[in-house]
């Protein structure tokens, strides 16, 4: 089914094309843009990690992002025709990060927004700022939003 374009006198069907006909890559595109517009995906989160991997490097989280009840959001890009298994990887990821801790938050966006010299202090404000917090309350049940 098209998708159509709507002007005022009319609905027009737009041209189907694929990512690769556009040449717009997964990464270096897709994720680029979806880390820096978070809020198209969903306006109530923000991104903590990028290519999130902590537990095993050759698994590794396309944005790893928070909701203001201080849940995580795993967000998973995937290029495929047929979808395979691949929300069951989503579903894995977001298993391994329910497990972590608030300490364990902060110190992945503190890398995040700094590699070569994490602020701790920092990070965490922007978090306790961004959930309107004063002091930390648990929660962490994971949202999976998976792009085919």
């Amino acid at each position: 089914m098209p998708i159509f374009e709507l002007t005022q006198n009319q609905l027009k069907p737009l041209v189907e094309t694929t990512f690769e006909a556009e040449g717009i890559k997964e990464r270096k595109d897709l994720q680029r843009l979806l880390r820096e517009q978070i809020g198209v995906l969903d306006e109530e989160i923000m991104v903590v990690a990028e290519e999130f991997g902590d537990w095993d490097a050759s698994r590794r989280i396309d944005l790893l992002c928070l909701d203001p009840d201080a849940n995580s959001v795993v967000v998973e890009l995937k290029r495929t025709d047929d979808g395979g298994h691949m929300e069951l990887q989503a579903l894995r990821y977001a298993a391994m990060v329910s497990a972590m801790t608030f300490e364990q938050l902060v110190d992945t966006f503190a890398r995040y927004k700094n590699k070569v010299e994490p602020d701790i202090e920092a990070a965490r404000s922007a978090i306790m700022q961004f959930l309107d917090w004063t002091t930390f309350t648990k929660s962490n049940s994971p949202r999976i939003h998976v792009l085919f």
